[in-house]
């Protein structure tokens, strides 16, 4: 599909959560910023993710959507009136082109409610999102990772998708500085990512302690605890050399694992954005298909166990096997082997 479009004004994307996501969808949004350069775009999002988009220099505007604040409407009448007026402030930015990029009733009522004459979405878009679209975009299989999905959008308004991607953070000068400050002349370290939104998708606490000694003894590397306050309920059980779970700033946090030696995470949002950034990573999954899910293009990065139950895409289990049978060893050994590549000298041809 190719749409034919006259000159744009107004671009807003809708990509409300999660982390991962909207770190998914960052790519879409340098594409639409060389599509249409005069254009303001704007994005809408939920507060806990806006803070990887605020001052992002790409963006007109970044558009708070409190979603669990409207979760009562039903006896919370005020919430109605709330929400009115939020679709209302929507409609007056008079956006020309919506892109829906989450694909649910929600996100589809939303686009639907700014009254923009092209309305961009999947046309198997969940919970019967698809009807609020003036445009929808097929998707060729399920089997494909998210950005594939959301390149076939970018494909459908005419941008020009290169073969490499670039993930366009919005950290700053300022972020990384903040960074330093924390890291007090650390040396050389591994950040260990051990929290996901998941219980089913969270590898063994003691298997991340586990990591702390041979990080050390074999790498010479620091360990660093990082993530938000969920990681740092988890910091006791975990010895790290340092402990910035729940210190960081989004943008701080994209930061810290730029300066990351390697990175070892759950599948998480955070875990995306090392991804994006291309630093040396291991990753743990085990209810989740990391062809949909994974770190984009890094298949080598995934350690996962061949279970003839997993993927189950379930949030519970009575044995949790996927994820308790990957150990230390295993995660250690990729280790030697993402920086074996990092040193290796180039070939010559």
């Amino acid at each position: 599909m190719r749409i034919d479009l006259p000159e744009i004004r107004r671009v807003l994307i809708i990509k409300p959560s999660a982390i991962g996501d909207v770190v998914h969808t960052l790519p879409i949004l340098g594409l639409l910023r060389a599509r249409f350069p005069a254009a303001q775009i704007s994005w809408l999002v939920t507060p806990a993710c806006a803070g990887l988009l605020d001052g992002h220099p790409m963006l007109h505007e970044v558009i708070r959507f409190d979603r669990r604040g409207f979760g009562d409407m039903w006896k919370r009448p005020d919430r109605l009136f709330q929400l009115r007026r939020f679709t209302r402030d929507l409609r007056r930015r008079r956006f020309d082109l919506v892109l829906d990029f989450q694909g649910l009733l929600r996100s589809g009522l939303l686009a639907w409610s700014t009254g923009a004459r092209w309305r961009v979405g999947f046309q198997n878009a969940r919970e019967l999102g698809h009807l609020f679209y003036t445009h929808r975009v097929p998707i060729k299989t399920t089997e494909q990772h998210a950005i594939e999905r959301y390149l076939e959008i970018a494909r459908a308004v005419r941008c020009d998708v290169p073969d490499a991607l670039t993930f366009p953070f919005a950290t700053t000068p300022v972020d990384r500085s903040g960074v330093e400050a924390k890291l007090a002349g650390l040396g050389p370290f591994a950040v260990l990512l051990p929290a996901t939104n998941w219980a089913t998708k969270r590898w063994p606490t003691g298997h991340f302690a586990a990591l702390v000694r041979p990080l050390h003894e074999r790498f010479g590397l620091a360990t660093v605890l990082a993530g938000g306050p969920d990681a740092a309920a988890l910091a006791p059980l975990i010895p790290t050399d340092l402990n910035l779970a729940g210190q960081t700033s989004l943008r701080e946090l994209t930061a810290l694992l730029e300066r990351a030696t390697v990175v070892i995470a759950n599948d998480s949002g955070p875990m995306h954005i090392a991804a994006a950034l291309g630093v040396p990573l291991v990753t743990l999954f085990g209810p989740t298909n990391p062809v949909r899910t994974g770190p984009y293009g890094r298949p080598l990065n995934v350690l996962r166990l061949d279970l003839p139950c997993s993927p189950c895409y379930s949030r519970k289990c009575v044995h949790r096997s996927c994820l308790q049978w990957l150990t230390p060893e295993a995660v250690i050994d990729l280790v030697a082997s993402q920086l074996r590549q990092q040193t290796a000298p180039p070939e010559h041809v």
